[in-house]
């Protein structure tokens, strides 16, 4: 089950997109100054393989040869603004959907999103969703809230030796 947690945690790396064109244009500028693949890759410490397909896109286009593809993956059903507005719901709980307990469950929250923006998504991908957010699976506690500390610990020292069986001698 979950419920649903905001973490402050720092975001998981992404690939530099900029940086990783950057580097290639350092290929480029190396291959025109004459450099043979292996010493690109030496310098750049990359692989042969890399340095490889490089030089094939410089030597065939140029420089636009090596640009960037622009991001990498299929495009995400839910845009940033959606990701916001589905948090927003979220924080609302459960009861404002017609549910009955206060706690989230993968299958509820694909049923909320697909209410809210009309996508599908399989509740055992819905993880994904809440970890981009920032939020982490919890535990339901599995103490009662009316729990009575003190009266637990007079009952462990008092009542329980007199009511726990004994070894026969």
């Amino acid at each position: 089950m979950w419920y649903l947690y905001n973490m402050d945690t720092t975001k998981r790396q992404r690939r530099d997109f900029a940086w990783l064109e950057k580097r290639r244009m350092e290929a480029a500028a190396l291959f025109e100054e004459g450099r043979s693949q292996a010493e690109v890759a030496r310098i750049l410490k990359v692989s042969r393989q890399s340095a490889s397909v490089w030089y094939e896109g410089w030597k065939n286009q140029g420089r636009p040869g090596l640009k960037g593809a622009g991001r990498a993956g299929r495009k995400p059903k839910l845009s940033p603004p959606d990701l916001k507005r589905l948090e927003q719901a979220l924080l609302l709980g459960p009861s404002v959907y017609g549910y009955a307990t206060e706690l989230w469950t993968l299958e509820r929250i694909a049923s909320v999103i697909e209410k809210l923006f009309h996508v599908h998504y399989h509740p055992g991908h819905i993880w994904r969703i809440l970890r981009q957010l920032g939020w982490s699976c919890q535990r339901p506690q599995r103490q009662a809230r009316e729990r009575n500390e003190i009266a637990i610990q007079r009952w462990a020292r008092y009542k329980w030796p007199r009511i726990k069986k004994k070894p026969k001698s």
